[in-house]
């Protein structure tokens, strides 16, 4: 209740002393401009004194709270002869007064470098006591569209749907965007459908016709950009070859595998075969024949070596040691059939004397395990 009376009473003395004072707001310029970033604004306000206006001056800048419990944010200040410009950090440098000396009647700033967030409304107070005017400027920084992208979206063939597709990352919205096509007839396609809010064309059932250059703007209130697109629309592909091209490259490599997989069967098998001639002409093999002469010594050494474990009843039976010691000649091992002595009846036994007289040696037979060899 204390707060609405102290209010209250605030307005009514800015009445009494706007009635009793001569100063006065003169700007009737726009209350609402729009600007593009980067760009500069001067924000615009004139006013007038009377003589019975005698208090020292004060002039502020400020960006009034939406939220009454927050305080206003001070821009710009002038008092006591004196100008505080860099006073609001986030606009520090970009806020100057339009004029060197704002007692004069010009209170007006510039704003240079706009941004986004420079946006809002702004209050120009001016105090001079008794007298309080003030007057508000809404501020609109707009980001002007940036370059847009522009692509298709679908197979670009005869017959299929194509949207041709126009964004923009950048700008203050409302953005329009407007196709149009700069080859051939510079007309869309009978069968396009434009939509200018999102930026697409859809050519629907799209002919070898549709092909050429297009492009696409994008705009806003406080600039355009432009982007450019070839279209070229092809004939359907001949599905028919693309399978039969398909079921042949299969064929190809199934036969391919086929041969690969016959020629190691048949390098195994002739392996395997190989491997079965080998060990059967291993097992066909006849034992090896002793050499003559290596029997006739060894025949003399176990004549030699049982003559001498022999007793002396059956030494009757051997002829003389010196017998034992002669090795037949070359002429005996050649004596032709006839000349051979004639062996005796198998039933006759055969004392060793008749036998050394008869031409016969004789002769102990080494004995043969299964494979052949001497034992």
């Amino acid at each position: 209740m204390d707060l609405w009376i102290a209010r209250f009473c605030c307005v009514l003395l800015s009445l009494f002393a706007g009635l009793v004072s001569g100063l006065e707001i003169t700007s009737t310029g726009p209350t609402s401009i729009e600007k593009a970033s980067g760009q500069s604004v001067k924000l615009d306000c004139q006013f007038t004194l009377a003589p019975e206006d005698s208090g020292p001056l004060d002039i502020e800048w400020s960006l009034p709270s939406s939220d009454n419990q927050k305080e206003d944010k001070v821009v710009i200040l002038y008092s006591g002869d004196r100008a505080y410009e860099d006073y609001y950090e986030p606009m520090k440098g970009r806020v100057h007064f339009n004029s060197a000396d704002p007692k004069n009647g010009d209170a007006s700033i510039n704003l240079t470098g706009l941004k986004s967030t420079d946006s809002g409304t702004y209050q120009c107070k001016v105090k001079k006591a008794p007298g309080i005017r003030s007057r508000k400027m809404l501020l609109i920084v707009m980001v002007k569209p940036s370059k847009p992208r522009c692509y298709t979206e679908g197979p670009t063939e005869e017959g299929k749907d194509i949207v041709l597709r126009c964004i923009s990352s950048e700008g203050t919205s409302p953005l329009q965007y407007n196709w149009e096509k700069t080859s051939d007839s510079k007309l869309l396609p009978a069968s396009a459908v434009l939509d200018p809010v999102g930026g697409t064309v859809n050519v629907r059932n799209a002919s070898a016709g549709a092909s050429g250059t297009y492009r696409c703007t994008a705009t806003n209130r406080v600039g355009s950009e432009e982007c450019v697109l070839y279209l070229n629309v092809t004939p359907p592909p001949n599905t028919a070859g693309i399978i039969a091209g398909a079921i042949i490259a299969v064929l190809l490599i199934l036969l391919i595998i086929a041969i690969i997989l016959f020629c190691c069967c048949r390098a195994r098998h002739r392996k395997k075969y190989e491997k079965e001639i080998c060990n059967e002409i291993r097992e066909d093999v006849p034992p090896p024949k002793s050499r003559i002469s290596t029997a006739r010594s060894f025949t003399v050494g176990s004549q030699r070596s049982s003559l001498g474990s022999m007793s002396p009843s059956n030494l009757h039976e051997y002829a003389p040691k010196s017998q034992y010691d002669k090795i037949p000649s070359s002429e005996e091992y050649e004596r032709p059939p006839s000349h051979a002595p004639v062996p005796p009846p198998s039933g006759a036994k055969m004392a060793g004397p008749n036998l050394s007289r008869m031409g016969a040696i004789p002769v102990m037979i080494p004995a043969q395990n299964r494979d052949g060899s001497i034992v």
